[in-house]
């Protein structure tokens, strides 16, 4: 009964997911939207329809043949076979359970690999997005790899030791050592994990870090230095972010983003990045993180000493490197519901960053300007359908947030591209030779 209930609500979601994406696609309008009519031409957006399409294939195909093989392995006992594998090692239960987790991971990756070669070779760049090499790709999985043996490895091993050590009522400890792990990560990723996979230099003297750090002054935000990152040597999408909290906090901008937009939206975008951070969204979703930790492993606790949990998945001999693992599948259902709640409050989180921006900056139209090139060069969906949105969007559609920013802003500059002259010497474009050299 419990293994029917549990596949019946995983592939319900899947079969909604499905219909939401065929929904997405059955509603793409083949007319720009009037607020983007100057910025696309009918062919870009031809293009960025048929990226939709073809992402919503291969997610559609890459998600129902994960669901497969999960379902496939489960009701051909893979759990147990893979169990006993490990138990004829004889390497007590710590190492057993960390083999046993080793292997599926090493199995979910080898399954996902294809799928992200067929992404970044062939659709990245079928639409003119991947600069990835195929050596910068293999250097990126090993790295991966390395640090998820180091990281993730560690941590497997403590909460393993802790449940071990102290039974079902170790999900304290074992909350307690995750939720340090997070923060430390947060603390140290800037300086120690971006820069193995990115080159990051200070943003060079001149008007567009004068700006940057002028706005930082102005709202009091200390940061411990401003960086442009090589996101063009994997690919032409640009992005923006901060990392890190407390002294160790960085604001990176891509390169790929300084070349296409002016500083008055380079400025708005940072704005955009320091509202998150003022309005407290960076804590919120650490605080929800953590609560969620919390309100796993004392439900696991529970879990681990179900024997009837451990038939429904064919596993005869509780263990609890096992019970964690099939915990994660267990509770999928309520993860699929708190990410939609999620995605609502991250909705919510970037309308008020971007209420922000517009008042630190004095204007919404700098922002306004930056989405829609974000939007025109990322190939972008501009109406994605209700249900889609709802189900997985952390992000509010694009011409929503620029009807919002429009309703907050005093003036109205019209929706001619900023590099226009006659919006003036300030607007000017950042020239790809200003970016520091890779």
């Amino acid at each position: 009964m419990i293994a029917f209930v549990l596949v019946s609500a995983l592939v319900l979601y899947r079969l909604l997911d499905t219909t939401a994406r065929v929904l997405n696609i059955r509603s793409l309008q083949t007319e720009v939207p009037a607020e983007f009519q100057s910025w696309y031409d009918p062919g870009r957006y031809r293009k960025s329809q048929a990226y939709t399409h073809a992402n919503t294939v291969l997610n559609l195909v890459s998600s129902w043949a994960g669901l497969t093989v999960l379902l496939l392995f489960w009701f051909f006992g893979g759990f147990e076979r893979l169990d006993a594998a490990v138990r004829s090692l004889h390497l007590g239960p710590v190492a057993t359970g960390l083999c046993y987790f080793g292997l599926l991971a090493a199995a979910q990756e080898i399954f996902g690999l294809p799928f992200a070669i067929y992404h970044t070779f062939i659709l990245e760049q079928r639409f003119g997005f991947n600069r990835t090499s195929v050596a910068t790709f293999v250097q990126d999985k090993l790295k991966e790899l390395l640090l998820s043996v180091i990281v993730f490895g560690l941590l497997a091993w403590a909460i393993l030791s802790v449940f071990e050590r102290f039974g079902p009522g170790a999900w304290i400890y074992a909350w307690l050592v995750t939720a340090l792990s997070s923060l430390a990560l947060m603390y140290f990723a800037p300086k120690l994990v971006l820069p193995l996979f990115f080159k990051m230099k200070p943003i060079a003297a001149g008007e567009l870090r004068d700006s940057l750090t002028d706005l930082c002054r102005r709202q009091r935000f200390p940061v411990r230095d401003l960086y442009v990152i090589d996101g063009s040597r994997r690919s032409a999408k640009a992005n923006a972010f901060f990392t890190g909290f407390g002294s160790n906090k960085r604001i990176a901008l891509f390169d790929t983003l300084i070349a296409n937009h002016t500083i008055p939206e380079l400025s708005a975008v940072l704005a955009h990045e320091i509202g998150h951070a003022k309005r407290g969204h960076v804590w919120k979703h650490l605080v929800a993180a953590q609560i969620s930790l919390f309100c796993f492993f004392w439900f696991a606790s529970w879990f681990l000493t179900q024997p009837a949990l451990f038939a429904a998945f064919g596993v005869s001999r509780p263990s609890y490197y096992v019970g964690l693992v099939l915990f994660t599948i267990f509770l999928q259902p309520l993860s699929i519901l708190l990410g939609i709640a999620s995605c609502y409050f991250s909705r919510r989180h970037e309308f008020e960053a971007d209420r922000f921006a517009a008042q630190a900056i004095g204007d919404a139209e700098p922002l306004v300007s930056a989405l829609k090139k974000l939007s025109k060069d990322n190939l972008a969906n501009l109406t994605p359908h209700p249900l889609l949105v709802g189900l997985e969007f952390s992000h509010p559609p694009v011409l929503a947030r620029i009807a919002a920013l429009r309703a907050q802003s005093p003036t109205h500059h019209g929706d001619a591209p900023s590099e226009n002259p006659a919006q003036g010497a300030t607007a000017r474009t950042i020239q790809p030779a200003r970016c520091p050299s890779r």
